[in-house]
């Protein structure tokens, strides 16, 4: 099978895209969540004129090729592109072999534990308890993360005084068998995520993210060391020198790679196979229902190093509008605190045929 037609279906937000081999078969992905519509033209003009006509089992050589072609432009956008053919013909593959991706890189269907992940730094310490606890009464979870400090906030607190509140009140309210976990989105300088990582470790905070702008290795390793709990991050990072660097140097215990930012599973499998050496753990970041978060379940189900827990963003319409009405079938129902990768072939998802016909539509032809 080579790759005949690559179409992607578009808005501001998300980017589907099918990919349709020379004997009819097809695989559905998607780039990248946010500016998406941006991320399509890349695909088609940066990515497509190198995988047309290659074969579809040979994903990771035809990324290569990608990255060698388009060496002068090395960062987000062109990464982005790359996953949403990996996705593409990781499902179509799973459909050729009737397999869930899972099964094809070595693992089972099944269920995976998760934990709740609050995306909002605008909501009061008491309301985010409150949900919380509605959240572990209702879908069972036993593990949530909130946010602390101001995204990129230079020390800055969202407003003064929060994270000193929020931290002791979830502790208390969710209780001493919940798992809790912090995202500071690069807010702090070393001094002070060393300094509020010391209220975390006395509030039995587990997982400490992002404490320090997520490009400055050095910055991040000094909190690293300086404490006792799981200091975290990679969601940026798409270039695989870096996830090197990282790892190396153990910049950070868990690492977080986010597969659609990365370019997709084969890449993302790369930095697995290096963290495993090390001897790390992977819990990668999926801030939101796009597809990103069923590719992140069957991961999680497939490797030997996964992390404890799945990132499952609990953000409905109103904070994700653009959300609503992308699949026909429901990927994401949680029971008693998990997610389940069913045994459906590929990635068992049909993306909605009505939110398909008001995208906006393009496609690449011919072999390259």
């Amino acid at each position: 099978m080579i790759i005949e037609k690559i179409e992607t279906f578009t808005n501001e937000f998300i980017c589907f895209l099918r990919v349709t081999a020379d004997n009819g078969a097809e695989g559905w992905g998607q780039v990248a969540p946010y500016f998406a519509d941006i991320t399509a033209q890349v695909l088609h003009r940066q990515v497509a004129p190198y995988v047309l006509g290659k074969p579809c089992n040979e994903i990771d050589s035809m990324l290569d090729l990608v990255r060698d072609r388009e060496h002068k432009f090395p960062g987000a956008y062109l990464r982005r592109a790359m996953g949403g053919i990996d996705t593409a013909l990781w499902d179509l593959l799973g459909k050729v072999e009737q397999k869930p991706v899972c099964e094809l890189l070595g693992g089972t269907p099944g269920t995976f534990r998760a934990y709740a992940s609050s995306m909002k730094r605008d909501i009061t310490p008491r309301d985010e308890a409150d949900r919380f606890l509605k959240l572990r009464d209702e879908n069972g979870f036993d593990a949530f993360k909130f946010r602390i400090g101001a995204e990129v906030g230079h020390d800055q607190d969202e407003w003064p005084g929060r994270t000193e509140e929020i931290v002791p009140l979830i502790r208390k309210e969710l209780g001493a068998d919940a798992t809790l976990l912090v995202d500071a989105n690069s807010c702090y300088s070393p001094a002070k995520a060393i300094e509020v990582g010391k209220l975390l470790e006395d509030n039995g905070i587990s997982h400490f993210e992002e404490p320090c702008p997520y490009w400055e290795f050095e910055q991040t390793k000094q909190v690293t060391d300086a404490l006792s709990i799981d200091v975290t991050g990679g969601e940026q990072d798409c270039m695989l020198a870096n996830w090197k660097g990282m790892i190396d140097g153990r910049i950070v215990d868990v690492l977080q790679p986010d597969i659609c930012y990365l370019g997709g599973i084969a890449r993302t499998m790369r930095v697995v196979k290096m963290a495993e050496k090390a001897g790390m753990p992977i819990t990668p970041h999926a801030a939101n229902m796009s597809m990103v978060t069923l590719f992140t379940m069957h991961l999680l189900r497939a490797i030997p190093n996964a992390g404890k827990y799945l990132e499952f963003s609990i953000e409905g319409l109103d904070y994700y509008p653009w959300q609503d009405n992308l699949y026909v079938n429901d990927p994401f129902k949680i029971v008693d605190g998990k997610a389940t990768v069913t045994d459906a072939p590929g990635w068992g998802v049909e993306i909605n045929p009505d939110w398909l016909a008001k995208s906006q539509y393009q496609i690449s032809t011919g072999q390259a």
